[in-house]
């Protein structure tokens, strides 16, 4: 739960994923990360019942590999780890920017936010291959802090504007457009939430991982989104439910929080450096994790299989994790131009893609493992039904992917996707053929076994 909870970094993710969402959906921006979570608990569904029948640290590569064959399995694990290295970029990316902002407001300090954010990609690498044990403590710590400041601030904000507590945010007539706009701000709205899975990569270092993972990814799920929904409603109400104020701003959060109780604005301040932290933590131990399930089985290059001699974590797909995030950003940043806050924007939006995808894939996959491998334990609602569903909801945030007449750069994305989408199934197809025995390696490591 710790884990989860801070690599999703409700602090950060909300104070600069909200303001898309409103551009998208205007006031009704809660229903829309409403619906995000409902959208979520079905995909929950499907990995707690994965993670119940054979839990492992390779998560979506495992799952659809397992269904569908080895090939898919190869394309996935280069899919979903390009998705996730060029999300978590986007944390990395902030983590500078913000911490530098901190510094320059309350300290008077002036530091280069690129130096920042490769000191903090260091030696965030270095407590987490020191341990799971040791990196989770402080990213519970982390989370709690800032969960804790978030809940006083949006009190703060509910309680200084009485008057404008209406259910508004909750309509559907206050979406700006409609479905379009819901679908519009819906990405993001996914984005708030990516990290819910990471429990699932944890399986090996759990006790009674087929009991504990569903349990930890079920309320997980429900904590982070009741949380959200909090948060933004109270956003709004600091905004007195101005759609076009709320729409104007880049941080409504932090906006809203100065206009209600500017005593608390360091506190604001404090909670994003502690969910940066929280989160740089959580995404590497997780995710990586998944970089190095592939190259122990054989999907990616066998070096990402390595283990710590000493601290028995994947130390070489934890770094290789972190160096090619950090190359994004400088390439982006540094060589391109481009603002890192202007990257947030659309680097997390291009990492959620593929993420959407896999977790589309993975839903399709589970009546099918459940068809091939435990047809005895065989329940329509919770293999068959809540699976389909949850891909049928999923389209929503993909046609506000690729609907067209979009701004650059996110008229490009798709494209960008689509190559790399090409690429997987290409790479998942050649190495497929060139080891025979991948098929039985898949899925191999069994989290209690």
């Amino acid at each position: 739960m710790a884990t989860t909870l801070a690599g999703i970094a409700p602090a950060m993710s909300f104070f600069f994923g909200f303001a898309v969402i409103v551009q998208g959906a205007g006031l009704a921006a809660p229903l829309t990360i409403l619906t995000a979570m409902v959208a979520i608990l079905f995909l929950t569904n499907t990995i707690a019942e994965f993670s119940r029948f054979t839990p492992s640290a390779g998560s979506f590569v495992t799952f659809t590999g397992k269904s569908f064959g080895p090939s898919v399995g190869a394309a996935v694990s280069v899919f979903v780890i390009f998705g996730y290295i060029v999300a978590a970029s986007t944390i990395v990316a902030i983590a500078g920017v913000w911490i530098s902002e901190t510094l320059r407001i309350f300290l008077g300090l002036s530091v280069n936010w690129a130096l920042l954010m490769v000191l903090l990609a260091a030696g965030t690498g270095w407590l987490v291959m020191r341990g799971v044990g040791l990196s989770t403590r402080w990213s519970g710590v982390f989370f709690y802090f800032e969960a804790g400041l978030l809940v006083l601030g949006s009190i703060l904000m509910l309680t200084a504007h009485p008057h404008f507590l209406t259910l508004a945010p909750f309509r559907f007539s206050s979406l700006t457009g409609g479905l379009t706009g819901l679908g519009v701000g819906f990405p993001l709205a996914i984005y708030l939430f990516i990290g819910w899975e990471n429990s699932a990569t944890l399986a090996e270092e759990t006790e009674n991982p087929r009991h504990n993972i569903p349990r930890a990814l079920i309320t997980g799920t429900l904590t982070i989104g009741i949380f959200y929904i909090f948060l933004a409603y109270a956003t709004a109400a600091g905004f007195k439910m101005d759609a076009h104020a709320l729409g104007a701003s880049r941080l409504p959060f932090i906006d809203g929080l100065k206009a209600s109780a500017p005593a608390l604005l360091a506190v604001a301040y404090l909670a994003g450096v502690t969910s940066i932290l929280g989160s740089l933590i959580g995404l590497v131990n997780s995710q990586a994790r998944i970089l190095f399930n592939s190259g122990r089985e054989g999907l990616l290059p066998e070096f990402l299989g390595k283990i710590h001699p000493r601290h028995q974590t994947p130390h070489s797909a934890m770094w290789v994790f972190l160096l090619i995030a950090v190359a994004l950003i400088l390439g982006f940043c540094l060589l391109g131009g481009i603002a890192p806050m202007d990257y947030f924007g659309f680097a997390g939006t291009l990492g959620t893609v593929p993420i959407i995808l896999t977790y589309m894939l993975t839903n399709l996959a589970l009546p099918v493992y459940i068809v091939r491998y435990q047809r005895h334990e065989l329940n329509i609602v919770r293999h068959v039904v809540m699976p389909i569903a949850g891909t049928l909801v999923m389209f929503f945030p993909l046609w506000g992917f690729v609907q067209p007449g979009q701004s650059w750069p996110f008229n490009v994305l798709p494209w960008i996707v689509l190559g790399v989408l090409v690429l997987s199934v290409l790479y998942g197809t050649v190495i497929a053929r060139l080891s025979p025995g991948l098929a039985r390696r898949i899925g191999a490591y069994v989290a209690d076994q």
